[in-house]
């Protein structure tokens, strides 16, 4: 299926950006009035969402304009990573060629197993854990801050002011945040930072098992034929080889390009498929996918 044109401000993807800062408002604001446990789902929920937009956003939706994309999606509501570098480093795992490496891709869980021979028994089953979807869900978070905080003190250390742009715009981003947090929302402090994190966890559902190791670039990213609130809430990324085979294409494009022709997407990837989430639950929740070492990686 030949992509139609993309057209110059994508509506769709604004009124889904307009939804999302309406359920935000209404989580912060009315639901913590009726539960504060109802309204920090649903604040969890919107968090992923516009993560998920933001995503959209770096690969140049709803506009081709990069300022607007970045302007819409400004305010640093899920608190933890700097959009501009989340777009830095998405942009480059995108080479498909070195997804998965531990040192050229950014967004790979593996490690060296030359280093993962001297990594103390401690961290190994912190890893270990982590490498199940419950350990993804409930350290991965802080697990991934405390990486990117580390890389990005480094690098500012040593006079990367791109970097240090990165921060100070999502310095700027938090402002907005920070006043809405104080002044007008009722859900407590405390809740909101828990949402910001649940919300990130929630991302991590869908980060598990995008890739894989194999000898083959195009068999290294997955497809889960998901239709269902998961699949909304992370746009339909979950048909993954379709976005890598297409990443200017939106969102709302994903399911069809995918359904047109899945056996086409299925070869491409080696057979690399989920039917859904619920089959990723069932099978990895409790029990690693992965090693935490590259299987196929030979020590430097």
């Amino acid at each position: 299926m030949k992509p139609n044109p993309i057209p110059a401000v994508e509506a769709f993807t604004i009124l889904t950006m307009l939804g999302c800062y309406l359920l935000f408002a209404v989580a912060t604001v009315w639901l913590p009035q009726i539960s504060v446990l109802l309204a920090i789902g649903v604040t969890t929920f919107a968090i992923a969402l516009h993560s998920s937009l933001q995503h959209e956003a770096l690969h140049g939706h709803p506009t081709r304009i990069a300022w607007i994309n970045e302007l819409l999606v400004l305010p640093a509501v899920g608190l933890f990573v700097p959009y501009r570098r989340f777009r830095t480093l998405h942009l480059a795992h995108h080479h498909d060629e070195i997804l998965t490496d531990p040192y050229d891709d950014p967004e790979s869980n593996f490690t060296d197993p030359a280093i993962w021979a001297k990594t103390p028994g401690w961290k190994q089953a912190l890893l270990r854990l982590n490498n199940t979807l419950l350990g993804r869900i409930l350290i991965g978070p802080g697990l991934s801050t405390h990486v990117l905080l580390r890389s990005d003190i480094g690098l500012i250390a040593r006079g990367d002011r791109s970097v240090l742009i990165g921060w100070v715009m999502h310095a700027l981003g938090l402002l907005p945040v920070i006043w809405w947090a104080s002044s007008i929302a009722t859900l407590p402090v405390w809740a909101y930072v828990l949402s910001a994190y649940l919300g990130y966890g929630l991302l991590k559902i869908r980060t598990y098992l995008e890739h894989r190791a194999h000898d083959a670039p195009s068999s290294r990213t997955v497809i889960v034929e998901d239709r269902g609130p998961l699949a909304f809430l992370f746009l339909n990324n979950n048909y993954h080889i379709v976005h890598h085979s297409h990443p200017g294409e939106p969102w709302y494009r994903m399911q069809a390009l995918y359904y047109a022709d899945p056996e086409r997407y299925r070869r491409m990837n080696g057979g690399y498929v989920y039917r859904n989430y619920a089959e990723i639950f069932r099978k990895h929740f409790l029990w690693a996918k992965d090693p935490v070492p590259h299987p196929l990686m030979k020590a430097r």
